[in-house]
C-alpha cells in the first residue's frame, strides 16, 4: 500500500533527494537503471522506479521488474534451514560431517599449492551454526586473497555455469581443500551458504528449489522469486553490467540469453532472482517476527536468535574478518547473525543505522535493511557487478544517509 510519507513520519521532499542522487548515477551512463522501495509501519512511503533494464534497447525499470539477487538469496536460504532447525531436524551444534561425512577430518591451510598442501587440524569441527554465521573457514574464489581461493578458481567451485554441477558436487570438491581457519575463529565471506542449500536438500528429501517453494515463497506469496526465469518473466528481467574503467558498461548477462534460463545447481549463496515487492514480502515477515499476513513461518525467538550477533566474544567485522574483505558491512560496531549482518553497537561507525538492525546486499548492488526500531524497510535493486575495481560506488552508504534523513517523527 503506498502512502503519503508523512503519514508514517517520512519528509516527501527529502525522499526525492533519493530520485535526485541515483538520476545523477543514470545521466552519467554509470547505472542502467534503479529501482528503490522505502517502507515504514507496514506501509510503502517510496516507490521509484528510474532509467532502464537495458540501456541498449531502452526497457523502463518498472514496480515488479525482476532482478539477480545473488546474495540477498542467503537470507532466505538462511530462513529455510532454521525452519528446519525449529522442526528439530537437526541443531545450530550439530558438526556438518553429520551431514557430509567426507568433510569428517578437516584440515586447515598452512602452505603450499593445489594439490599439494601444508596443512593442520582443525581446533574443532565446523558446525551448523559456523555455516549460518560465516565462522566456517571455507571462501570464495573471486577472493583473489590466498592460496585456497586461488584453488576454488582453478577447480571451478561453485560455478553454477558448469553443465551438469550440483550442490553435491560443491561439498565434495571442498572435501579435498583446506580451510582458511579453524572454524569459530574468524569471519570469511563464503560458499557457506551454498553447503547450508545442501544441508536443507540432505535433511528435508526435497531438492532446495522445491523446499524454499514450498515452505518460503510460496507461504509468502513471492511469486517472481525463484531460481529460473521462465518466458513469460523475461520481459522484465534487467540486464546484468560489468561495470568496466572510466565507469563504462558491459552486458554481462543478457535476459534473452540469461543463464538464468536453466539451472542445475541450485545456488543456496545466490541463485534467486526477484522483485522489490516480492523481497518487501519477506523482510516484513523478519520485521513481524517471523509472521506475515497470518502466514508464521519461523517464531519469535527465532527471529530474534538469528538477528543477535554470533561472532565470538561479540566482536565486529572490522576485527575478526579476514584482510581484504570487499563488502560494504565493514564498520565498526556490525556484527553477524545466522544470515544477516546486525548492528549490535551505537553508533555504527560513519554511517546512519539503528542499534538492531539487520541486512545484506548482493554483489550487482542490490541490498535491503530491515530497522526493527525504526520499523522501517529498504529494498534497492540495480545491476552492476564492480567487484575488481578498488572503489566500488558507495551506493548503499549513500542510500542510508538519504533514507535515514527522511525520517522526521
Amino acid at each position: 500500500m503506498l502512502v503519503k510519507p508523512e503519514e508514517v513520519g517520512l519528509s516527501s521532499a527529502r525522499l526525492e533527494r533519493i530520485t535526485d542522487h541515483l538520476r545523477r548515477y543514470i545521466d552519467a551512463g554509470k547505472l542502467s537503471g534503479t529501482l528503490t522501495l522505502v517502507a515504514r509501519r507496514g506501509k510503502i512511503a517510496y516507490f521509484e522506479p528510474l532509467g532502464h533494464l537495458e540501456v541498449e534497447r531502452r526497457r523502463p525499470v518498472t514496480l515488479d521488474s525482476i532482478f539477480r539477487i545473488y546474495s540477498m538469496t542467503k537470507p532466505i536460504a538462511s530462513v529455510g534451514l532454521m525452519m528446519l532447525w525449529e522442526d528439530g531436524r537437526l541443531h545450530l551444534d550439530d558438526p556438518v560431517h553429520k551431514f557430509i561425512p567426507s568433510w569428517r577430518d578437516q584440515r586447515v591451510f598452512v602452505g603450499g599449492n593445489h594439490p599439494t598442501w601444508k596443512t593442520t587440524p582443525v581446533e574443532r569441527p565446523m558446525t551448523v551454526r559456523d555455516l549460518l554465521s560465516h565462522t566456517s573457514g571455507l571462501t570464495y574464489g573471486f577472493m583473489e586473497r590466498t592460496n585456497v581461493d586461488a584453488a576454488y578458481r582453478k577447480l571451478g567451485v561453485g560455478d553454477r555455469t558448469r553443465r551438469g554441477y550440483t550442490a553435491r558436487d560443491l561439498v565434495e570438491e571442498l572435501a579435498a581443500l583446506p580451510l582458511e581457519f579453524s572454524p569459530g575463529t574468524r569471519w570469511n565471506y563464503s560458499v557457506s551458504t551454498d553447503v547450508i542449500g545442501h544441508l536443507i536438500e540432505v535433511v528435508s528429501g526435497q531438492r532446495l528449489d522445491a523446499y524454499l517453494r514450498e515452505h518460503v515463497l510460496q507461504p509468502l506469496g513471492m511469486s517472481d522469486t525463484s531460481f529460473v526465469v521462465t518466458d513469460a518473466q523475461t520481459s522484465r528481467v534487467a540486464a546484468n553490467y560489468q561495470r568496466l574503467a572510466e565507469d563504462r558498461l558491459k552486458v554481462i548477462d543478457d535476459p534473452a540469453t540469461s543463464v538464468y534460463r536453466d539451472c542445475a545447481f541450485y545456488w543456496g549463496g545466490g541463485g534467486l532472482v526477484s522483485t522489490a515487492p516480492d523481497y518487501l514480502r519477506f523482510a516484513s515477515m523478519m520485521l513481524n517476527k517471523g509472521e506475515l499476513d497470518g502466514i508464521r513461518l519461523l517464531g519469535r525467538k527465532t527471529v530474534e536468535l538469528m538477528t543477535t550477533n554470533h561472532l565470538p566474544d561479540g566482536q565486529d567485522l572490522t576485527n575478526l574478518a579476514l584482510p581484504g574483505m570487499f563488502t560494504e558491512t565493514a564498520y565498526g560496531g556490525v556484527g553477524f547473525g545466522l544470515g544477516f549482518s546486525v548492528v549490535q553497537r551505537r553508533p555504527p561507525a560513519q554511517i546512519a543505522g539503528t542499534l538492531g538492525e539487520f541486512a545484506w546486499g548482493g554483489p550487482a548492488g542490490t541490498a535491503f535493511w530491515i530497522d526493527p526500531g525504526e520499523q522501517m524497510i529498504v529494498v534497492f535493486m540495480t545491476q552492476i557487478m564492480q567487484m575488481g575495481l578498488p572503489a566500488p560506488y558507495p551506493l548503499r552508504r549513500e542510500l542510508r544517509t538519504l533514507t535515514y534523513s527522511a525520517v522526521i517523527e
